[in-house]
């Protein structure tokens, strides 16, 4: 089954691959504008949004399906945060297919999570084990967003999470095929965004990507939390058009 995704507009080929705390409508804003000028493709990843789980999956694995499916060439792939990391699985594995890469507080192989993270990690599962699903959610919306949010985004996330536990919690436990992420073979531009409220281990993966990628251009929000393209909407557009 090809998962849930959308196409509009029309010109060159724009991939935007939502967060792991979000689906694909954390774009909408930023749909509305792109549309005019780009053919815009949205999905929502297995467990998200319009999308059931399944017992066994790729999320790699769906994205490129989706873009074959559309015929998809010389595309400008967008990624949030877990949505970032599935780009470099896709663009690792077919590298041919993408003109430019936009990660956006986004993780990478071989890089360790840090201690706040991992505490957050275990709340999160405290909660869960204990059936506390709102409690779960309200953790997300006070931690995974920075303090430019307003209470529209900040709604929408909440929306969008409790969402994702409602999918997930019923399918249980699932197993999510990775690709291994190869920097050496991203050729093409790759701009790192980060934030100044987010967590250590998304900078610490940008820097250990600006290392190693043959063309990385850096960008760090002092602004920002987990999600610059809900905190500040017309912003963010400009870095990833």
């Amino acid at each position: 089954m090809t998962i849930s995704h959308a196409v509009t507009g029309d010109g060159p080929d724009m991939l935007l691959v939502h967060a792991g705390v979000a689906d694909s409508r954390m774009w909408a804003r930023q749909v509305a504008e792109l549309k005019t000028s780009h053919r815009v493709i949205t999905l929502d990843l297995r467990g998200y949004g319009e999308t059931p789980s399944a017992p066994q999956y790729s999320d790699a694995g769906d994205v490129l399906a989706v873009l074959e499916e559309l015929g998809a060439r010389d595309v400008t792939a967008v990624g949030a945060s877990f949505g970032g990391y599935v780009v470099q699985q896709v663009a690792s594995r077919r590298p041919d297919l993408f003109a430019r890469l936009v990660l956006i507080c986004a993780p990478t192989d071989n890089v360790v999570p840090d201690d706040d993270l991992r505490a957050l990690w275990g709340e999160e599962g405290k909660l869960l084990e204990a059936g506390d699903v709102d409690g779960a959610t309200d953790l997300t919306v006070r931690r995974w967003i920075g303090p430019e949010a307003g209470d529209e985004a900040r709604e929408l996330l909440r929306t969008m999470q409790k969402r994702a536990y409602d999918v997930q919690l019923a399918a249980g436990d699932v197993d999510n095929e990775e690709w291994p992420v190869e920097p050496e073979k991203l050729t093409v531009p790759v701009r790192l965004i980060t934030g100044g409220h987010d967590f250590r281990f998304f900078a610490d993966s940008a820097d250990y990507l600006a290392e190693r990628l043959p063309t990385a251009e850096r960008i760090h929000l002092p602004w920002a939390g987990h999600l610059p393209t809900l905190e500040r909407p017309a912003e963010a557009l400009k870095l990833i058009s």
